[in-house]
């Protein structure tokens, strides 16, 4: 008896459904057509003699066998990209593609300044970058459309390996012509709650930052609206209040052109840890060190 067994295109497919609960999306993210990631679906299904996925004009729903299916394909995807990166790894280091999540509040000050000694010295090297939010892109390093993610910790992170790459410091931003007149080293206990400026949820960096304080009251009374660094940038410089930096947007120039100065937090926690992370055991582990030594000297 000849039994089928399924393809990883049709698992890949399965996986983006999953992901993104549309059809249209799910093809978007695979680079095919709708109409054949349904038919790959279906023929799946047919292969297997199951139903995975509910679908009605409304919505997509998987079935509890879908789910977890799903949850298999997540670790058969997974090892074959392994197994694609025990290959690679076996060749030159550091060369062919690396796939790298960034974090939005790291990308555009830290990147500029790494990847053009990168490129020179790693010309082999293919590194795709995809800036996201922490907690898609430690899914995506999990899920295996990520190989290696670069970001701020404390974060959980999952079974992950890690390199530092450096500390950021904090820095308090206000105008400069603030009548208060902070001293050149700023306290957290002279931070006026009601006045403090922060990015919205979803960026650790407003987690990293408030910790820095360690005062209770300012994660209840901070105004949260900012939706990235040059956002909340340009608030300070129309009088909105004051915000807290990372020393890598101010030595990227982010206050260039503005009427903010900035000056350090002192506190025992004031900086936050800049880190490459990637899945634990990893056959490319060595690589990624390499990579990490790459940034580091950038």
């Amino acid at each position: 008896m000849t039994i089928y067994q399924p393809t990883l295109k049709q698992l890949q497919y399965l996986v983006a459904l999953h992901e993104h609960g549309h059809f249209g999306r799910a093809a978007e993210a695979c680079f095919v057509s709708q109409s054949t990631l349904s038919a790959g679906l279906r023929d799946l299904e047919t292969l297997l003699d199951v139903t995975l996925v509910e679908r009605t004009k409304r919505a997509v729903r998987f079935t509890p066998l879908g789910n977890a299916v799903v949850e298999k394909a997540h670790r058969i995807l997974r090892e074959t990209e392994e197994l694609s990166d025990l290959v690679q790894s076996s060749g030159k280091p550091l060369s062919g593609e690396v796939r790298m999540s960034v974090i939005p509040t790291i990308a555009p000050f830290l990147l500029p300044r790494m990847l053009p000694r990168l490129r020179r010295e790693r010309p082999n090297l293919k590194l795709f970058l995809r800036e996201e939010p922490s907690q898609h892109a430690i899914e995506s390093l999990h899920h295996g459309r990520a190989d290696c993610v670069l970001l701020a910790l404390p974060y959980a992170t999952g079974e992950v390996e890690k390199e530092t790459i450096e500390l950021d410091a904090f820095f308090v931003a206000f105008p400069a012509d603030d009548p208060r007149d902070p001293p050149a080293e700023v306290g957290p206990d002279i931070i006026d709650e009601h006045r403090l400026l922060l990015l919205e949820d979803g960026h650790c960096l407003k987690d990293h930052a408030l910790a820095a304080c360690n005062r209770s009251e300012l994660r209840a009374s901070a105004t949260m609206i900012g939706t990235s660094l040059h956002t909340l940038v340009q608030m300070v410089d129309n009088g909105l209040g004051l915000t807290m930096l990372p020393e890598m947007a101010l030595d990227a120039g982010i206050l260039n052109g503005t009427n903010v100065v900035a000056r350090p937090l002192i506190s025992p926690n004031a900086n936050r840890e800049i880190a490459l992370v990637w899945r634990k055991n990893s056959p490319r582990s060595d690589e990624f060190r390499m990579l990490a030594d790459e940034l580091r000297a950038g």
